[in-house]
């Protein structure tokens, strides 16, 4: 199979890269990807010591005794338009993205 690509006006090819990952190991939950998405893809999770993920409020005092650290997810990767903006402002380059194959 081939992925897709898009032939822009340039006549140059773009194959858009679509979010498959983000390493909670090295996400530090500074939100900066969050911010910069057009799309709504990604949501703030806290994980607790346990690792297991704990809902956060949106406010700036939520309660952080529920959990450990901060840590974006994936919570609809279907809107994903696969311009990696998250992947190209996140400091610790915790994003993977690939092509989507059709």
């Amino acid at each position: 199979m081939s992925s897709f690509s898009v032939t822009l006006p340039s006549g140059e090819t773009w194959t858009p890269q679509f979010v498959q990952n983000i390493n909670e190991e090295t996400c530090i939950g500074c939100g900066r990807c969050f911010k910069v998405c057009p799309r709504g893809v990604l949501a703030m999770v806290g994980l607790d010591e346990n690792g297991e993920r704990v809902g956060v409020s949106q406010d700036d005092d939520d309660d952080d005794e529920e959990y450990e650290k901060k840590v974006m997810t994936i919570a609809h990767q279907e809107l994903c338009i696969g311009c990696t903006a998250c992947s190209k402002i996140c400091p610790k380059k915790c994003y993977t993205h690939g092509p989507m194959e059709g």
